[in-house]
């Protein structure tokens, strides 16, 4: 009889934790999703991101915050570890709320690590990192060897959070990866993201927000490219390294707009603001290191993902949490 292989997937309610769930569900693994739940937004629509695994026989949803609970136990099931979880957003990452960010980016992490440390039976933990962590730089397109300078104090959490990966790993051999995502979008997208804000406004025949003079550009990843560098970082040569996982889609403010005007067959209004501090002017990734150790090569482009979401964000736009 074959054993099924269990992974262990933190922040699973989340928008690309849910994703991974079906992917890894899909490939006949065994999947304990983890979640605190934490405020960030509603849970509603964490709730119903989890709609479709909780009908799973592999699938178990287990609410605990690591910054607290014991994930010892946990984790000595997994034989793959995908720390999704931690506390998004540049913008909201100053002042008093940076306590959050520390807390659920960086103790999280270290607790998840200590845990790890330990088990014989672990053959990866996958940690999703974020192209925050090189900051405002004109050493473009960003390489893994970029010198790191983030620019919000988000950025500066994912880096710690990276850097004990690392040190893990060099010191008690924790099978580390990470995964530098770079503007990941799609279904399920979180309700404060950039593409979600701009298809519920346009839908609403409500004014856009652009922050600056809409020239800013980023690197946009689909969910589904990032589910699967993901599922490529079991590899046997990833372990010990770091990677950029871009889309390929590098596009700026203005041109996303008018993509998403084409979609919906009408212009979209639009109401400027100027650049709040921690926004980047530009981000896009060098990939050959994915390319050429995972494998990877993101297949979804601009125009196809965000015709997606529209369809998705239409399909939903009954919630009153949205």
């Amino acid at each position: 009889m074959t054993v099924k292989l269990t992974s262990l997937v933190t922040g699973a309610a989340g928008f690309i934790g849910s994703h991974l769930c079906e992917r890894l569900l899909h490939e006949g693994h065994r999947v304990i999703g983890v979640d605190a739940f934490t405020g960030y937004y509603a849970r509603s629509l964490k709730e119903a991101n989890l709609a479709g695994l909780r009908t799973h026989p592999e699938f178990r949803l287990v609410e605990m915050d690591l910054t607290l609970d014991e994930g010892a136990p946990l984790v000595a099931e997994a034989d793959f570890i995908f720390h999704q979880a931690g506390q998004p957003g540049v913008r909201a990452s100053w002042g008093k709320e940076f306590d959050l960010y520390v807390d659920h980016n960086i103790r999280a992490t270290q607790r998840l690590l200590e845990a790890a440390k330990g088990s014989a039976r672990l053959k990866r933990l996958v940690f999703a990192s974020s192209s925050s962590i090189y900051g405002q730089s004109e050493d473009l397109p960003l390489r893994e060897e970029s010198l790191p300078r983030p620019y919000s104090p988000y950025g500066v959490t994912k880096l710690a959070a990276e850097h004990l990966c690392a040190l893990y790993h060099a010191n008690h051999a924790v099978p580390t990866v990470a995964l530098r995502y770079f503007t990941v979008y799609g279904p399920r997208q979180r309700p404060d993201m950039g593409f979600h804000k701009f298809i519920q406004a346009a839908l609403r025949d409500q004014p856009i927000v652009v922050y600056g003079d809409g020239d800013q550009t980023r690197d946009f990843t689909y969910v589904a490219d990032a589910v699967e560098a993901n599922w490529l970082a079991l590899g046997p040569r990833a372990v010990g390294q770091t990677f950029n996982i871009g889309g390929g889609s590098r596009s700026s403010v203005n041109q996303v707009l008018a993509n998403l005007g084409e979609i919906l067959g009408r212009s979209v209004r639009r109401e400027g603001r100027p650049t709040p501090p921690g926004d980047v002017r530009h981000t896009w990734a060098e990939t050959r290191r994915a390319r050429d150790v995972l494998g990877f090569s993101p297949r979804v482009p601009l125009r196809e993902g965000l015709t997606h979401q529209v369809e998705w964000i239409r399909s939903i736009s009954g919630r009153s949490a949205l």
